[in-house]
């Protein structure tokens, strides 16, 4: 006995007596014709029935093997025979499930109509040649089209019969082309301009049927399609419902096979022949709406999402899609959704790579890209003016509007006006905009939010590998400074990372500030201090080392670093006689913030110890540093004495925030 009867003839149908034999399910598969027939091929779970039958043959047949389930999935244009389908499962009490293709996207240019009759009827006050790809069974109705002999190209299935049929209604010669889909844009273009036809006649056969292909054609030679609407209005599942249908119905559990594809910078152009295909051959799309709008094909599923737990949620939720492609923008390795992706849908999900804006860019503006910075401000802190000031070439993805004004602006405040600025906007589209330009020209451009820049400065400044600028280097005034030696084991002795969150506590003129800022380049730096001599000293020295990502902040620690963001490190040059409470606070934002702290005088050094002591501080270091420098006295050189300073290294004992 069979589980299911499928009367097939379409796409869909062959489609779903394989999903069921490949599923152990018994399934009896009929055909109309002995060709359609030939289509499947029979296995121990699938026997395949050709020849027509007529409403009691069906129920006899129903009554016979008593299915679960009768699906029907002929043609959305065979009404007569899903008529006589619903009737045989009525009278013999089987279950019913109409199995139908979407309709194709409505066209503004074509023609619409209800029958063939009515396609006949306006074509007769025409003129020019029609190409009818209706197939041969309603040839004969547009007979009644005058000088039909010559103006009627008919393309039908180049089976003998078919031949002989068509023959016998006068078409025959170039007027007749026995051909079997699918039939792409491009064929049926060349056979519209072979035959320099004005009409394209066709059904609503949706995406299985080739109708976005013929619809293009038309739209490409000028052409003017007519539409016959499909004969019934009724309702069916689409073919990933239908599967989704059966594995509930007979507890099937369903393979799905999910891409990550790389789309390259948008346009078709620049998608790689294997994401052509994982997106042609895909049921669901997923991505941002611009980028499924480049690759989707009619007939397909669209989920417009970027959120990787929503996408991941979705998947799980729809098994009945058996191929899924996610599009993300230029490659799935650069900067790219992709990784958490996989980290939650697991190893079995396919990557497929794409052309990421880097190599695409600098391969329009003529730069080699091997030796260049690569980064991205696109919704995260990225210090570009620290690595434009350090790096000959610096490719960044921008993101907003005013993103190129907002780096030209900055990079002419710290004195880097003549690098030259490469900038590429919808790149690959047909409004693709690059152009370069020196950064001093852009502090007022607004341009596209999709957009790229590459810097290039001919004037780089290298980047000493260790710590210890010259203190001649800093603007000093009258503020204190972290002499260099001091400063150098300092900042040894704080283990900075280059995205480290650091405080400056007692900045003075900001030596120490700007090595930090130098060194935690991808971080962030705050230099605090109360005295406004100190304060505009460390806003010159700022700029003239281009620290971009130091900040500097007015006031009294600890009350002045309550708002800031939550620190990794913190140097102590001056406390004010406030060392207990800003330990505390230091503590409260970040249990295991490292501290180094600066001491001079006896009594700042027992301020660090009681601090040490009473927030139990670990990995404690005491250093006593005397330097002396040299002064020239006549022909001989004396060593003249620093102050001594104590450097005093602990770490928060706690969990780490």
């Amino acid at each position: 006995m069979y589980k299911a009867i499928v009367f097939a003839g379409t796409t869909e149908g062959y489609a779903l007596c394989e999903f069921l034999s490949e599923n152990r399910v018994s399934v009896y598969a009929c055909a109309a014709t002995e060709y359609g027939g030939s289509l499947l091929t029979k296995n121990d779970f699938l026997h395949v029935s050709a020849g027509r039958l007529k409403t009691e043959d069906m129920e006899e047949l129903f009554r016979k093997e008593t299915p679960e389930i009768v699906l029907d999935a002929t043609h959305p244009y065979a009404a007569e025979v899903t008529k006589n389908i619903r009737t045989a499962c009525e009278n013999a009490a089987v279950r019913y499930q109409r199995v139908l293709r979407p309709e194709g996207e409505k066209s503004g240019q074509a023609v619409y109509v209800d029958s063939p009759e009515a396609a006949a009827e306006f074509l007769s006050g025409t003129e020019g040649n029609i190409f009818l790809t209706t197939g041969s069974k309603e040839l004969a109705k547009f007979t009644v089209i005058p000088d039909y002999k010559e103006r009627l190209f008919a393309r039908v299935l180049s089976i003998p019969s078919v031949i002989k049929s068509c023959a016998e209604l006068g078409i025959e010669g170039k007027h007749l082309i026995g051909m079997q889909g699918p039939f792409s844009t491009e064929i049926n273009e060349a056979m519209l301009r072979q035959f320099q036809c004005s009409y394209l006649v066709t059904k609503d056969t949706g995406f299985a049927g080739g109708f976005p292909e013929k619809l293009e054609a038309c739209q490409r030679c000028g052409v003017t399609p007519v539409i016959i609407g499909r004969p019934l209005k009724e309702e069916g599942l689409s073919l990933p419902e239908a599967r989704g249908f059966l594995a509930k119905l007979f507890d099937l559990k369903l393979e799905q096979k999910v891409s990550l594809v790389g789309i390259g910078m948008g346009a078709q152009k620049t998608l790689t022949l294997e994401g052509k295909q994982a997106f042609d051959e895909a049921e669901l799309l997923i991505g941002a709406k611009r980028m499924t709008d480049a690759v989707q094909k009619p007939g397909q599923a669209v989920l417009h999402e970027y959120r990787s737990d929503r996408i991941v949620e979705y998947i799980k939720a729809h098994p009945e899609y058996r191929t899924v492609a996610i599009a993300f923008s230029g490659d799935v390795g650069f900067y790219s959704g992709a990784k958490k992706l996989v980290d939650l849908l697991g190893e079995e999900v396919q990557v497929i790579c794409g052309i990421s804006s880097v190599v695409y860019f600098m391969a329009k503006i003529g730069l080699s890209w091997d030796d260049a910075k690569i980064v991205s401000a696109h919704g995260r802190k990225c210090n570009l003016v620290s690595l434009i000031r350090h790096n000959r070439k610096v490719f960044s993805i921008l993101g907003t509007e005013d993103g190129v004004a907002a780096l030209a602006s900055k990079l002419v405040y710290y004195g880097m006006g003549d690098v030259t600025l490469y900038v590429g906007e919808n790149l690959s589209y047909e409004n693709e905009k690059i152009f370069h330009d020196k950064a001093a020209n852009l502090m007022e451009y607004r341009g596209d939010a999709l957009s790229v820049v590459t810097a290039y400065n001919e004037n780089t400044r290298a980047f000493s590998a260790v710590h210890g600028i010259c203190d001649e280097e800093f603007l000093r005034g009258k503020a204190p400074m972290t002499k260099e030696e001091v400063r150098t084991v300092s900042l040894s002795k704080l283990r900075l990372g280059e995205d480290s969150v650091c405080y400056d506590v007692g900045a003075g003129t900001g030596s120490v500030s700007i090595e930090m800022a130098l060194r935690a380049w991808n971080g962030e730096v705050y230099a605090i201090e109360k005295k406004e001599d100190a304060l505009a000293l460390l806003k010159e020295n700022k700029q003239k080392f281009a620290a971009d990502n130091l900040t500097i902040v007015p006031g009294t620690a600890p009350e002045a670093m309550t708002e800031l963001p939550v620190p990794t490190h913190a140097f102590i040059g001056g406390s004010s006689g406030n060392m207990n409470a800003i330990v505390k606070l230091l503590l409260e934002k970040n249990p295991k913030v490292r501290i180094v702290i600066n001491c001079i005088t006896l009594e700042t050094v027992t301020e660090a110890m009681n601090a040490i002591r009473d927030f139990d501080l670990t990995d404690v270091d005491i250093v006593q540093l005397g330097a002396a420098r040299s002064k020239s006295i006549g022909r001989y050189h004396m060593m003249m004495g620093e102050n001594p300073i104590y450097i005093i290294s602990c770490t928060g004992r706690g969990e780490e925030i």
